[in-house]
């Protein structure tokens, strides 16, 4: 077919014309974000830190963004039902997920899952490091991590460590803490944290790698003794209690907790998104907020939270394999 000349010049300059008129066309879109409510899914329960965590930066969004950030729990199978949800939503800055160290985890620890989380959810931002603290019933005569390592260790299997569940974070950081230390502890998983810290206090259990958001109240009532915490430095909250790594070179088992969104989310919402939260971030009452549920706010650019999560997933899958862990 034999096109007039200026027939194929106009049909030529259109198709190079396109790319920009797309690239302008999702700016608008970017631009008029967020011009409906967006949804935050947590893949946990309502009321432990993850939700906190998640309903504290949706809050600053919502002031600031002009629309509702609302949360939504989907719980259930360690966060990947939360998870599936978000990677099967439209990539438009409308579900997003509240990203935390049980995602790392699942990706190593099952090899059947519907999506892939590195591959089908995109880093926005880290809002936070989470620290655990090594916590002991006051029957355990053991005041330090020097000591409690002794005692393990005239002691093989029969101390008994309480966790979250098999696969969880706290079961990967005692786990982390044997493999580093060499100790013959036993693990009893329980379905939740709550229910373990609950055990420990009663004395079924010795030892529990505790979030410090559900120890804390329990530590200053002197229920439970704390010997460290698992992040590389002390905690603001807990100043006179120190890391893990201090006495085990090396150690490091911090949790995270940030924002992510669909794969294909178009970079201009995603860097909106980013530009917001680190805005909040810098705000004196939630960074007081973060401290108090024994984080460090982090924040920076998506980037580097996917840096934080691609080492997490290569660490934690090291941790899994060494221990044998499996997905129940």
């Amino acid at each position: 077919m034999n096109f007039p000349r200026r027939t194929f010049l106009r049909l030529a300059v259109g198709a190079a014309a396109l790319p920009a008129m797309a690239r302008i066309a999702v700016a608008q879109v970017a631009q008029a974000y967020p011009s409906r409510p967006v949804r935050i899914v947590v893949g946990f329960p309502a009321g432990g830190a993850t939700d906190i965590q998640a309903r504290l930066m949706g809050q600053w969004l919502s002031d600031h963004l002009g629309q509702q950030f609302i949360v939504e729990n989907r719980a259930g199978a360690s966060g990947n039902i939360g998870t599936e949800a978000v990677a099967r939503a439209p990539a438009d800055g409308y579900t997003l997920l509240q990203v935390v160290t049980p995602h790392a985890i699942n990706a190593a620890l099952y090899t059947n899952l519907s999506f892939d989380f590195v591959r089908d959810i995109a880093p926005v931002i880290c809002a936070a490091r989470l620290s655990y603290a090594v916590v002991v019933h006051p029957s355990v005569p053991a005041a330090t991590v020097p000591e409690f390592i002794a005692y393990a260790r005239a002691n093989p299997g029969k101390i008994n460590y309480g966790s979250a569940g098999q696969g969880t974070p706290q079961n990967i950081a005692c786990e982390l803490f044997k493999m580093m230390t060499g100790l013959n502890l036993v693990h009893v998983p329980y379905k939740g944290g709550a229910p373990a810290v609950t055990d420990l206090i009663a004395g079924h259990v010795q030892v529990v790698f505790a979030p410090v958001s559900e120890s804390m109240q329990h530590i200053k009532a002197g229920k439970l003794r704390a010997l460290a915490v698992t992040t590389a430095s002390r905690l603001d909250v807990l100043p006179d209690v120190p890391a893990v790594g201090e006495f085990v070179p090396g150690y490091e088992a911090s949790g995270f907790a940030g924002i992510g969104a669909p794969r294909n989310t178009p970079a201009e919402i995603i860097a909106r998104l980013n530009k917001e939260a680190n805005a909040g971030l810098a705000d004196g009452k939630v960074q007081a907020r973060i401290v108090e549920l024994g984080g460090t706010v982090l924040g920076g650019s998506p980037a580097e939270f996917g840096a934080i999560i691609a080492e997490a997933v290569e660490k934690w899958a090291r941790v899994i394999k060494f221990a044998g862990i499996k997905a129940d």
